[in-house]
């Protein structure tokens, strides 16, 4: 016949129940059963927080002001990516169309080799 009522303490709960003048057992058993290693629950932290899209777009900074043209990176700045677009903010509307003319295909080919054309398949560019 199983016990009637809650289980019986173990004597550590029991000392631990004396030394603190309060029963915490309970919410004890309650946090070690929703206890996850750091290792399962790092993925899901990194997900949420998007880190892997913020590294790229880092990666992508760097790359710009490494590899374009310093007269093109004092006037435009890479400002986000987005299914494959690179969004690029230009400070004038003649650098934007200095660009767009004639720097467009440079500058996407550049990145494209360095980040393959999955990564950056296309540049929208914009006065901002």
């Amino acid at each position: 016949m199983p016990p009637k009522g809650p289980p019986r303490p173990t004597s550590r709960e029991r000392a631990l129940t004396q030394w603190r003048g309060i029963d915490l057992t309970g919410q004890e058993k309650a946090r070690a059963s929703g206890v996850r290693s750091a290792e399962n629950l790092m993925p899901q932290v990194l997900s949420k927080l998007r880190m892997d899209r913020r590294r790229g777009e880092a990666e992508i900074v760097r790359v710009w002001k490494n590899s374009i043209d310093p007269s093109i990176t004092a006037h435009a700045q890479p400002t986000g990516i987005h299914k494959g677009t690179l969004f690029v903010t230009v400070d004038s509307s003649v650098w934007l169309d200095e660009i767009v003319r004639y720097r467009r295909k440079e500058i996407l080919g550049r990145l494209q080799n360095s980040f393959g054309k999955d990564l950056v398949a296309r540049i929208s560019f914009r006065v901002g």
